[in-house]
């Protein structure tokens, strides 16, 4: 994991960052390398009960479940792009792309970490992050640098994926599951590590205990579908 150098993980929603790269941070934190996350919104759109958490509510909420799950991980550096949850679509590509860029340019990272072109999940938030990272990738990134996208690894995994696209976690498009030959990360999480990321997740309470509450099933599929983080290179800045 040393290899990987600063890590930059730009994601859309919080939780984002701990669903899809938690392991990654915590090790870069404990290696005592940099770890920075930049989140495009702050989940406002994200209420699964409306009396108990109202949407005027969630994104003071979100901020504050997306602090104590950087802390579970020992992450200090994040940055917010400060759109509005649901709406990244409608943002010019170009004005997205700027504000991505200007973070890759101060941080340096040896290592970006985002969404492929399925948007991991398909949502139009993350289709945004992913052509605004990939872009500003191009443009900002220090030479030697790395973009990877977040893939499902090909194996036992895949048939859960029906299951999770009829209870809307995955649309019909996404994930991209890709071959464990092709991947360019590939991180097997250990028990301290895998207990460190459901704690990081379990921060996110208003997301993660509804998700798991309404679909009792996802408690044993939470370790089986987390346990690995898995990434293909997308780019290498020369």
């Amino acid at each position: 994991m040393n290899s990987l150098g600063t890590v930059l993980a730009v994601w859309a929603h919080p939780d984002d960052e701990a669903y899809l790269s938690a392991g990654l941070l915590s090790l870069a934190t404990q290696d005592g390398r940099r770890a920075a996350v930049v989140t495009a919104t702050r989940g406002e759109a994200g209420s699964w009960d409306e009396n108990r958490w109202p949407p005027s509510d969630m994104g003071r909420l979100r901020t504050q479940e997306m602090e104590a799950s950087l802390a579970v991980l020992g992450v200090t550096e994040h940055h917010w792009l400060e759109y509005v949850d649901a709406t990244c679509e409608a943002v010019d590509d170009s004005e997205g792309t700027a504000k991505v860029a200007a973070i890759i340019a101060e941080v340096q990272p040896d290592t970006v970490l985002t969404f492929g072109p399925d948007g991991q999940t398909g949502h139009p938030d993350h289709l945004a992050v992913h052509r605004w990272t990939t872009a500003a990738f191009e443009q900002a990134a220090p030479s030697g640098a790395q973009l990877h996208y977040s893939v499902i690894v090909a194996g036992p995994i895949e048939e859960r994926i029906p299951w999770l696209r009829a209870i809307n976690v995955f649309d019909a498009n996404s994930p991209i599951v890709a071959p464990a030959n092709k991947l360019s990360i590939n991180l097997t999480l250990t028990p301290d590590l895998m207990e460190l990321k459901m704690k990081a997740l379990e921060a996110h309470a208003s997301q993660f205990g509804p998700l798991v509450a309404n679909h009792p099933q996802l408690a044993d599929l939470m370790i089986e579908f987390n346990q690995q983080e898995s990434f293909v290179l997308a780019a290498t800045k020369p």
